[in-house]
């Protein structure tokens, strides 16, 4: 491995192929891709003279399901209100780039190389997992350019996750916690809020959605642990979609605004969090117009995302429906299944609901396909491409069908969709869902990409 080697003197052909070979170089230093710890990545922020420490204020966001879409709210909101915002999300649809976003616009490959190499320097060789190299690499960018907020998503749990070396944010966030990644954060509900609510500091004031009890009581006794004031819907605000509009309760009064424009009546309750954010950011004033805006202009690709052009579109009609979705757990389920039952409710016509379903060999495929049962769905289960952690088709199938779903294997999401179409040739158009995780969902906008994408 040459450390010396300047990224501007590297013959990787492109500033892009330098960052995904740096990142190959450093992932290799780790036997395991996630290996929850803070203490190797504080080494490199040391080594790096700590620029978790020269950071505009930061919101740090945890929880379940529904992180990005808050924060993706947030985001709109302030740039609304024209404050300059950088933000750290996770995982990427396409372009690792799409984590990273400097001020407004997402990190070039050529800064992206840059800080990347600084972090490979800096570390020297030593056991660094991906995520906390890239945690590190985006604190040295968001640290070189000015901005007025920091939106900062955690990637997995809270207490231990590499983002919690943020000492003092100056607000911290949690939605909704439900069971998923078992095998890192614990077994049931109570022990992976604990997790979540690690990121709760002393002093700083935390905002929370609505908890199943269990939940609830854990992050509640973390909060009366550090003395520290606990903003939580249905107690210190309430959120609602009424006749057309959504109505946000709070201390501050009521706010009658438009409804968000992400699809789905989960995104109520992420939109109502952002709201209960926004209104308690100290040293920040945003009108009613900027969280309006923020409702309308919001962008997150990948969550109930129709899909309106492209070659898996085409196949479609003009009269079916195209969607894709990457949540991967039982409360995504719940929360996408619940939005199609009312779809369905509406419907004029009756529509079969299609789901291409992919999915990750550590989640529980069972659980996510659960709540569809009322759909009566017919799945078509799918590998992922160049993924190797992905669920074999068969075991979805077995999945599905324990839940008393129709369900049959597919060789890719094209020969699925034209089995679907073949299937209601001379029936109603279908509404295809694509979904089960954000790794299919990004293979499919990566040959169908859409124009709200924003990948700029």
């Amino acid at each position: 491995m040459n450390l010396a080697a300047r990224p501007e003197a590297a013959d990787a052909g492109s500033a892009s192929a330098l960052c995904d070979a740096i990142l190959l170089r450093l992932t290799c230093l780790h036997p395991k891709s996630i290996d929850l710890s803070l203490e190797r990545l504080q080494r490199l922020l040391r080594r790096l003279d700590h620029p978790e420490n020269q950071l505009p204020p930061v919101v740090h966001v945890a929880g379940t399901n529904g992180k990005g879409s808050t924060i993706a709210y947030l985001y709109a909101a302030l740039e609304a209100s024209g404050q300059r915002v950088h933000v750290l999300t996770s995982p990427y649809l396409i372009r690792i780039n799409e984590t990273i976003r400097l001020a407004g616009q997402l990190i070039s490959d050529e800064h992206l190389s840059a800080v990347l190499w600084v972090c490979e320097k800096a570390n020297g060789g030593d056991p660094i997992t991906y995520f906390e190299v890239m945690t590190a690499a985006a604190f040295l960018a968001f640290r070189d350019c000015p901005a007025d907020i920091l939106l900062l998503e955690t990637g997995l749990g809270g207490r231990l996750d590499a983002t919690n070396v943020i000492e003092r944010p100056l607000l911290t966030a949690i939605t909704t916690v439900s069971l998923d990644h078992q095998d890192f954060l614990g077994n049931n509900l109570a022990e992976i809020a604990s997790e979540k609510a690690g990121i709760l500091k002393p002093g700083v004031p935390g905002v929370v959605s609505l908890q199943v009890p269990e939940a609830a009581r854990v992050i509640q006794g973390r909060a009366d642990a550090l003395g520290i004031e606990l903003l939580c819907q249905g107690r210190e605000w309430q959120v609602e979609a009424n006749s057309g509009a959504l109505c946000f309760q709070s201390n501050r009064g009521r706010l009658h605004l438009p409804l968000p424009s992400l699809t789905g009546v989960h995104q109520v309750q992420n939109a109502g969090l952002a709201l209960a954010c926004l209104q308690n950011l100290f040293g920040f004033s945003l009108s009613t117009e900027d969280l309006a805006a923020g409702l309308i202009e919001v962008q997150w690709s990948g969550r109930l995302q129709r899909l309106r052009k492209g070659p898996l579109f085409d196949q479609l009609g003009s009269d079916g429906e195209l969607w894709l979705d990457g949540g991967h757990n039982p409360g995504a389920g719940e929360a996408v299944a619940q939005t199609l039952q009312d779809w369905q409710a509406r419907d004029e016509t009756p529509r079969r609901l299609h789901m291409i379903v992919g999915m990750l060999k550590n989640k529980d495929a069972a659980g996510f396909l659960a709540p569809f049962r009322t759909l009566a769905p017919k799945v078509h289960t799918v590998s992922i491409p160049n993924e190797d952690a992905a669920m074999a088709p068969g075991d979805i199938v077995r999945a599905a069908r324990a839940q008393g779903l129709e369900a049959t294997s597919v060789g890719g999401v094209a020969k699925a969709m034209a089995r679907i179409m073949a299937e209601c040739a001379d029936g109603a158009a279908p509404r295809v869902l694509i979904c089960g995780t954000l790794h299919l969902a990004g293979s499919v906008l990566a040959i169908d990409p859409q124009d709200e994408m924003n990948l700029a």
